[in-house]
C-alpha cells in the first residue's frame, strides 16, 4: 500500500515537472504569452530611396540589417514601379537589389520591415583573427599625416588600452583647441558622419580593429529621419560602440543598429544624387503572432512548431480548442464529486452538458435543457406503457428529442429569439440518455432523487462551463497543452482521497464534537 502511494506521488511529481518545465521553456525560449491578449511593440521601419536616373540600366543595392543583439527582423516588403527585386547574401551579409533595364528622371523606391527587440541576443560578437586593420587603406598627404600622428601620439600617451585610446582620440578630435588642426583632415565638414569617418581612419592608422556602424532612432516615431553613425572598437572579445562626438559608450535607448561595418549603405548604378531617408512607426501586435513569426527565424523552434497543434489545419485547431478544455471540466467534476460530494446523474455527463453550454451560453442553455428534458420525461413515461426494450426505447426518445429540437428552433425563428436557435448544438444522444436515466431514477428512487441528481448535474455543468469559458483557461489549454499533465497529476492525487466529503460533514458532526 505504501509502495503504491510512493509510485503515485512520484508519477504525479514527474507529470507536474514535465508540464511546468515545457511551459516555462515556451514562455522564455519561444516567447509565448502567458496571458491572453498580450501585445508587444513591433516597429515598422521604412526606407525611402530617391535618385536621378540617367537613362542607363539601373541597379540599386541596399545593405540590410541582420538579426543581431539589437533587433530581430520578422519580415520585410518593398514597393517599386516597374523594378525587379530580389535579396541575396554576400560574405555573410544580406542585401536588397532593385534592377531596371532603363529609367530616366526622378526615381523613388520603398523598403520596409517589421522588427522587435531580440530576446535571443547572444551577447558580444566574436572576433576572428582573419579581420585585421589595414593602415594602408587610410590615404593622407604629408601635412594631414603629421596632424594625424600628433593626435594618435597624444591619445596613446593618455590611454592604457584600445577602449581608452579610442575615447581619448574622440575627445581630442572634438576639442575646440584641435579645430584648427582638424580642418585639414575634415575639409571644414563637421557632420557626425565626418567625425565618425575621421575617428575610424585614425583608429585604422593606429592598427586598432575598428568599424563604422549606422543606427536609427525608433522611439521617436519620426516620419523622416536620417542615419546616426557610431564607431566600434574591438577589445576583450567584444565590440564596443562609441559615439564619435561625445565618446559615450553603448547605444542610446531606443536606437537600433542597421549596419555594422562592411560595405556602403546604398549603391546606385545608373543614377546620381542618391539619397535615403528612414521612418519608424510603432504598431503593437499580438504577442502570440510575434512568437510564431520569431520561431520561423530559428530552425530548432521552427521544427518544434511543425510538430505541434499549430501545424494542424485551421478546422482541426478549432476543434482542439474545445477538446483541450475537457480535462479542465473533468478536474472540476472530480473536485465537486470527490471532495465536495455533489451527486450527479452520470459521472461525466455534466462535462458534456458544459460543452453544449459553450455553444448556447449559460442561461439560454439551461432553459432549453430543462424544457427539453421535462417534455422528454413526459414522453418517456407515455412510452413506458408500451413495454419497449431498452434499445428501442432510447431510439424512440432520440427521435422525440430531434422533433423537440426542431420545434424549438422553428419557434425561435418565428419569435425572433436567435439565442434559442443554438439549442441545436446540444448533442441529441446526451439529451436522450439524460431523459432515459432520469426516468429510470424516478421509477427506482422517486422524484426527489431526480431533482437532487439533476440539479447537481446542472450545477456542476454550470461551474465547469464558467471555468471552461474563462479566457485565461482557454488560452492556457490551447497554447500550453502540456499543462494538462499537471491537471492529470492533480486528478491522480485527488483520486486516491478517501476521506469525508464536505457535504457529509454535517452527518458526522456529532462524532467530531465528541
Amino acid at each position: 500500500m505504501l509502495k503504491d502511494k510512493v509510485i503515485l506521488y512520484f508519477l504525479a511529481f514527474m507529470l507536474t515537472c514535465i508540464g511546468i518545465g515545457v511551459t516555462v521553456y515556451k514562455i522564455h525560449s519561444l516567447h509565448f504569452p502567458l496571458f491572453p491578449n498580450e501585445r508587444v511593440p513591433v516597429w515598422t521601419i521604412g526606407a525611402t530611396i530617391n535618385f536621378e536616373a540617367t537613362g542607363e540600366p539601373v541597379s540599386v543595392i541596399l545593405n540590410l540589417p541582420t538579426n543581431n543583439t539589437d533587433l530581430a527582423i520578422l519580415d520585410y516588403s518593398e514597393s517599386s514601379d516597374g523594378y525587379g527585386f530580389n535579396t541575396f547574401m554576400r560574405e555573410g551579409r544580406e542585401y536588397a537589389k532593385w534592377t531596371k533595364r532603363e529609367a530616366t528622371g526622378r526615381q523613388t523606391l520603398y523598403f520596409s520591415m517589421n522588427v522587435l527587440e531580440n530576446h535571443d541576443a547572444s551577447g558580444p560578437i566574436d572576433y576572428h583573427d582573419s579581420f585585421q586593420p589595414d593602415p594602408s587603406s587610410v590615404v593622407l598627404n604629408n601635412e594631414e599625416q603629421q596632424v594625424a600622428e600628433r593626435l594618435i601620439k597624444k591619445s596613446y600617451n593618455q590611454s592604457s588600452d584600445n577602449h581608452s585610446f579610442a575615447v581619448e582620440l574622440i575627445k581630442l578630435t572634438n576639442a575646440k583647441e584641435s579645430s584648427a588642426q582638424l580642418n585639414q583632415l575634415l575639409q571644414k565638414n563637421t557632420t557626425r558622419l565626418d567625425m565618425a569617418r575621421l575617428v575610424y581612419n585614425l583608429l585604422l592608422a593606429s592598427k586598432i580593429p575598428a568599424r563604422l556602424s549606422m543606427g536609427l532612432e525608433i522611439h521617436t516615431e519620426k516620419r523622416s529621419q536620417y542615419p546616426i553613425y557610431f564607431v566600434e572598437i574591438y577589445q576583450n572579445h567584444q565590440w564596443i560602440i562609441l559615439n564619435p562626438v561625445t565618446a559615450e559608450e553603448g547605444l542610446p535607448k531606443g536606437t537600433i543598429l542597421w549596419r555594422r561595418g562592411g560595405d556602403s549603405l546604398i549603391d546606385v548604378i545608373g543614377g546620381r544624387n542618391s539619397q535615403i531617408t528612414f521612418s519608424a512607426v510603432k504598431s503593437p501586435l499580438s504577442a502570440k503572432q510575434v512568437a510564431f513569426r520569431s520561431s520561423q527565424l530559428n530552425e530548432v523552434t521552427d521544427t518544434l512548431m511543425d510538430f505541434s497543434i499549430y501545424a494542424l489545419p485551421a478546422e482541426s485547431q478549432k476543434a482542439f480548442k474545445t477538446i483541450l478544455l475537457v480535462p479542465i471540466g473533468a478536474l472540476i467534476i472530480v473536485i465537486l464529486r470527490i471532495l465536495v460530494g455533489i451527486r450527479t446523474s452520470g459521472t461525466f455527463m455534466p462535462i458534456l452538458i458544459a460543452l453544449a453550454f459553450m455553444q448556447t451560453t449559460l442561461i439560454p442553455g439551461l432553459l432549453m435543457f430543462l424544457a427539453i428534458v421535462s417534455v422528454g420525461l413526459l414522453i418517456r413515461f407515455l412510452l413506458t406503457s408500451l413495454n419497449l426494450l431498452l434499445v428501442a426505447r432510447i431510439s424512440a426518445v432520440v427521435i422525440v428529442v430531434i422533433f423537440l429540437m426542431a420545434i424549438f428552433s422553428i419557434l425561435s425563428v418565428k419569435l425572433g429569439l436567435n439565442s434559442v436557435m443554438t439549442i441545436t448544438f446540444f448533442p441529441m444522444i446526451i439529451l436522450a440518455w439524460t431523459i432515459e436515466r432520469m426516468s429510470i431514477l424516478w421509477e427506482e428512487e422517486g422524484g426527489k432523487e431526480v431533482l437532487i441528481q439533476g440539479g447537481g448535474s446542472l450545477l456542476m455543468a454550470s461551474i465547469a462551463y464558467l471555468f471552461m469559458i474563462n479566457p485565461l483557461m482557454r488560452h492556457l489549454s490551447f497554447n500550453f497543452p502540456e499543462l494538462l499533465l499537471v491537471v492529470l497529476a492533480l486528478l491522480l492525487l485527488i483520486g486516491q482521497y478517501s476521506g469525508y466529503r464536505l457535504t457529509e460533514l454535517h452527518r458526522f458532526s456529532p462524532l467530531i464534537k465528541h
